[in-house]
């Protein structure tokens, strides 16, 4: 690693992932050429473990390397990495993003812990970086979060909601398009709270249709994840008729039984989920779902949960996000009577199972039709309804390919190439890696995990 800048090692979502990227330039800039850095997760006591685990590897296989430790987990629980062997410095959530604390780290050799209230910062994204990712751009608009779901500690690693600005985010994404960029990704910890401190309160469809309509040669805008009961009547607007708005959206769902969703202090019930997606469905057909859902969340009987097995039919959802809860700490669901861990795992499993055959579902009905795929890989792509797609010759990576669906294995699609809609993507230096090709021993960002 002598010379080849910082290595990242990223746990959790896609937003670390995107701060990794600015992390690591501005490691570099710093002078921490040969540190080792750990952006870790807190959403379960799991993710805390894994971070530690990672630290202690990474501590093991790099001797003599600054190891520097933030993100989430860090954020909330500085000291308990500070005491860590091996950890040279520890910094907060916001102090990740900005350069001066990096020139600080680097400054001492001494143990350091910059790690300030999360939750008196009013903005965000004070780094943005022009072309995380190969093949899409993601872009962050959004962080911390202004809820708290009773088994949710990012709120205290996120603090809460801010936006950036409109303008901003246009200026921002019309730069990636000038780099050839041909899907971006909108990204947030709560994304569909996008604007709500802004001056006027925009909501985020405002902020859809506004690129959609200011920056015309983006050919495709993606959501990362949205809540369901928040989205605007503009969003909806922009799905109905917006061709370049993917016809895939993410919901954070987490159970189907009303008792549950009460308990977890979400803000709609089963029938809301339900009608969202008849609505959306109704409004741009051949859309497709994807969701967060927990098993066995405290409380949670065996009629609970299979109002959550059967809203994976009723809302026709296609690609399920499975966890099996397990209680952090300091959370109010950790308090609350819980399952016991086999009958969790079997919910999971099952719900797991009923996600592969939704998967199947959706394959079959993509044979015979003629789709618009991104390409990840020479032979790889995903269509817009994020399905993934072997293609029958190789193509430039980054390229919008136009491919008629032959079958599929299950879990991919077989597509033959029909002809090249858009060039690939120019590749700006010092990008990250895709999701598709993550390689630790070559990437100089490493994930140890991905998440939704």
């Amino acid at each position: 690693m002598k010379g080849g800048g910082p290595v990242i090692s990223t746990l959790g979502c896609r937003l670390n992932a995107f701060e990794s990227e600015a992390m690591r330039e501005m490691a570099d800039a710093a002078g921490l050429h040969d540190a080792v850095i750990v952006n870790t997760c807190a959403v379960t006591s799991e993710a805390v473990r894994k971070s530690q685990k990672e630290i202690r590897r990474l501590a093991r296989e790099s001797p003599g390397a600054r190891v520097v430790v933030t993100g989430c987990a860090a954020q909330i629980e500085p000291q308990r990495f500070a005491d860590m062997d091996g950890v040279d410095a520890v910094i907060g959530n916001t102090e990740k993003m900005l350069p001066a604390a990096w020139a600080r780290v680097a400054a001492d050799d001494g143990k350091r812990v910059v790690v300030d209230d999360i939750m008196s910062v009013s903005e965000t994204a004070s780094h943005l970086i022009d072309g995380f990712g190969r093949h899409r751009a993601y872009v962050q608009v959004q962080n911390g979060c202004d809820h708290r779901c009773t088994f949710c500690i990012i709120p205290y690693g996120r603090g809460n909601s801010r936006s950036v600005p409109a303008g901003v985010v246009v200026d921002q994404i019309k730069r990636l398009c000038d780099r050839g960029f041909n899907e971006v990704v909108l990204t947030g910890v709560d994304l569909t709270s996008w604007g709500a401190h802004l001056p006027g309160a925009p909501r985020l469809g405002n902020l859809v249709r506004r690129i959609l309509k200011l920056v015309p040669e983006l050919p495709r805008l993606r959501l990362s994840s949205i809540d369901s009961i928040e989205a605007d009547p503009e969003l909806l607007e922009a799905i109905a008729t917006e061709s370049r708005f993917m016809p895939h959206l993410h919901l954070s769902l987490q159970s189907g039984d009303d008792m549950i969703l009460k308990r977890m202090k979400r803000r709609h019930l089963r029938e809301d989920a339900i009608r969202f997606c008849q609505e959306v469905r109704s409004l741009r057909p051949g859309i497709a779902f994807g969701a967060d859902i927990i098993a066995g969340f405290p409380t949670e009987t065996e009629k609970m949960f299979e109002n959550s097995l059967r809203l994976v039919d009723e809302c026709d959802l296609t690609w399920l996000h499975v966890f099996p809860y397990s209680p952090r700490p300091g959370t109010p669901a950790a308090r609350m009577p819980q399952v016991d861990g086999r009958i969790v795992r079997a919910r999971a499993a099952r719900l797991r199972a009923a996600g592969a055959r939704a998967v199947m579902r959706h394959l079959d009905a993509q044979i015979g039709e003629t789709s618009t795929v991104l390409t990840e890989a020479p032979t790889m792509g995903r269509t817009g309804q994020f399905a993934e797609v072997r293609l029958s010759s190789p193509q430039p990576e980054g390229a919008l390919i136009e491919v008629r669906v032959a079958g599929h294995d299950g879990r991919e699609l077989a597509g033959d190439v029909v002809n090249c809609v858009q060039e690939a993507a120019r590749r700006p230096s010092g990008m990250g890696p895709s999701w598709g090709s993550l390689d630790r021993s070559g990437a100089r960002i490493a994930f140890a995990e991905s998440a939704p």
